[in-house]
Order: structure tokens, then C-alpha cells, then sequence
């Protein structure tokens, strides 16, 4: 059975379990949205304020950019975009599946380790592709 983000309840359900395993396990990590392309929340853990749903429209935008950006600069498929601030980060990868095309928002204190984030983000990314 398919919820109304297209995402099969299996799936969203693994969507929802991994992003709160990605929150627990990183230190530093506030927040987890995994979300579609145009913006629509599917799954989340949040460590604070953050609101899930700005978070996953967010994510739309910068994507869109993203996907622009690698098109003319002819380098292939977007994978993902870094977005560093003063005081974190936020990371957001493409998940490209048959379904459903949904992208990942990590969002990190100063404190978390940009590269562990960035590549347990990508690896997120290819279990929910396979998913």
C-alpha cells in the first residue's frame, strides 16, 4: 500500500527508522529529514527546534538548484550539496528511486564531523535507493 508521498508504508517506515539511527548515532547531528523532491516530508528525527516540514521544503529548493547547476555544468546526475554556516552544516543527497525520487537533509552542529555526516548521508541514500 503506497502513502500519499507515492512511498510504499514498508518503506516509509525504513525511511523513518533510519533517520532516527542516523540522529542517535552521530554526535552533533540535530536533525534528519528525508523527504520527496517537491518538498513533502516522509520521515524524521529531530534533536531540538527544527520543524521537519520547513526543513523538507528547504530541501526542494536547494536540490532543484543543485540538479541545475550539474546540468550545465554538464557533470552528470547531482548527488549531493554541502551547505556550510558559522556555526554547522546542513547536508542534503538525492535518493533516486523507481517510485519516488526523495532527497536526505542532514543538519549538524559545528561540532559533528563533516565528512562521517556527508558519507552516512550517502550511504542513507543508497539503502533508501535499494529500499
Amino acid at each position: 500500500m503506497m502513502d500519499r508521498q507515492g512511498l510504499s508504508r514498508t518503506a516509509a517506515a525504513h525511511a523513518q527508522r533510519e533517520a532516527r539511527k542516523l540522529v542517535e548515532d552521530l554526535d552533533g547531528v540535530t536533525a534528519a529529514v528525508i523527504a520527496t523532491i517537491d518538498g513533502f516530508n516522509v520521515a524524521s528525527a529531530v534533536i531540538g527546534d527544527a520543524d521537519p516540514v520547513r526543513v523538507a521544503a528547504m530541501a526542494s529548493s536547494i536540490v532543484a538548484i543543485a540538479s541545475v547547476v550539474s546540468e550545465e555544468a554538464r557533470l552528470g546526475r547531482h548527488k549531493s550539496v554541502i551547505v556550510q554556516t558559522e556555526s554547522g552544516f546542513a547536508v542534503f543527497c538525492s535518493v533516486p528511486r523507481r517510485d519516488v525520487e526523495l532527497v536526505i537533509n542532514v543538519l549538524a552542529r559545528d561540532t559533528a564531523v563533516l565528512a562521517l555526516v556527508a558519507y552516512r548521508a550517502a550511504q542513507l541514500a543508497k539503502t533508501l535507493t535499494d529500499a
